[in-house]
């Protein structure tokens, strides 16, 4: 196991550095209970199955974002909370959980947050996951809070891909990361994934499944939308639209991330076999009539053009670029539009 140990060659910063830096992946936040002439502390970022990483240390005992810092920041992802040395504490959604080394924690950055440590050689990483991609994997919103899983069989092989990945045994073909990406969220499902519904849910739950599978069998068909679900599952519009809903987020906005999902594993699979096929026609055969359309739902979900779409370990990088760049209030509405 990882110990605080193993990064004392790190760089040390000041305080005005390491908050800028911690600002410029996290957002807004506050140190509390510390003095910034007496602060010590280093952060570096890194790659892990093309995630970004954040590994931190630092001497504050107290680290928040509050109700005020969200509403500003307008964040729209996950994080996974890895504790590599001492403890801590975690408030969030009038949740508390101790983490000690070996511990995973899951929380929401778009809903406030506080951090306790014990003492100054408290060590935590911090796996970045876009909200939508997690999502659409997993097929549920995990809840906001955070949760303890030391032990777990998941949770031990989790902890060890970052264990690797800090001791610089990581793939760097992005092939390989992009199904190591699927692992992590299926590994991160098998840790978070909500209890079996009640009884008087289950068959709500069963048909809300099957309604899923029916529209991934006809994602690539540009006629298909929520009418022709509904009508091929026996229910009416609204109460398709009610099922989705009740789950944070709408059909359309669903059958739009299955496209671009399977649009970008296409891209992918181009640039791997280097491949001349037109991107009009990958737009084509993931359901997109129009190119421009296309496009502009591209550029919104990930950032770029699909012409621009750059290899697995890049990605990571991109999205750091693009969470410090502090994107307008517009953008992010569009991003919560896209929930899946």
């Amino acid at each position: 196991m990882l110990q605080y140990d193993d990064c004392l060659g790190a760089e040390q910063m000041d305080y005005g550095a390491w908050s800028a830096s911690v600002r410029s992946l996290y957002g807004r936040h506050n140190l509390v209970q510390v003095d910034p002439k007496s602060f010590s502390g280093w952060l570096r970022t890194f790659s892990v199955c093309g995630f970004t990483a954040v590994d931190m240390c630092c001497n504050a005992h107290r680290f928040e974002r509050t109700h005020r810092h969200v509403r500003l920041d307008d964040l729209d992802y996950y994080k996974a909370v890895f504790q590599l040395a001492g403890h801590s504490t975690i408030y969030q959604n009038d949740q508390c959980v101790r983490l000690a080394v070996g511990d995973i924690a899951l929380v929401d950055a778009a809903r406030p947050i506080t951090f306790l440590s014990d003492d100054a050689r408290v060590r935590r990483l911090s796996l970045r996951l876009p909200r939508r991609s997690l999502v659409s994997h997993l097929e549920f919103e995990p809840q906001g809070g955070v949760c303890s899983h030391r032990g777990a069989p998941a949770g031990r092989l989790l902890y060890e891909l970052v264990h690797d990945a800090l001791k610089g045994i990581e793939p760097a073909c992005p092939p390989v990361n992009s199904y190591m990406q699927l692992a992590v969220y299926n590994l991160l499902g098998a840790l978070f994934a909500p209890p079996d519904p009640p009884p008087s849910s289950r068959h709500t739950h069963k048909l809300f499944v099957r309604i899923r599978h029916l529209i991934k069998d006809r994602v690539a068909d540009p006629d298909f939308g929520p009418p022709d679900a509904a009508s091929e599952a026996g229910i009416s519009l609204r109460y398709l639209q009610k099922l989705f809903t009740q789950r944070g987020l709408t059909c359309t906005d669903f059958i739009y991330s299955l496209r671009l999902n399977h649009a970008a594993r296409l891209l992918d699979r181009r640039r791997l076999l280097n491949s001349k096929e037109p991107i009009s026609a990958i737009a084509y055969n993931c359901g997109f009539r129009d190119y421009t359309h296309f496009a502009r739902k591209f550029r919104r979900r990930f950032g770029y053009s699909p012409g621009a779409h750059p290899p697995a370990q890049s990605r990571a990088a991109i999205g750091a670029v693009r969470a410090g760049a502090n994107e307008s209030a517009q953008q992010a509405h569009d991003g919560r539009a896209a929930l899946i």
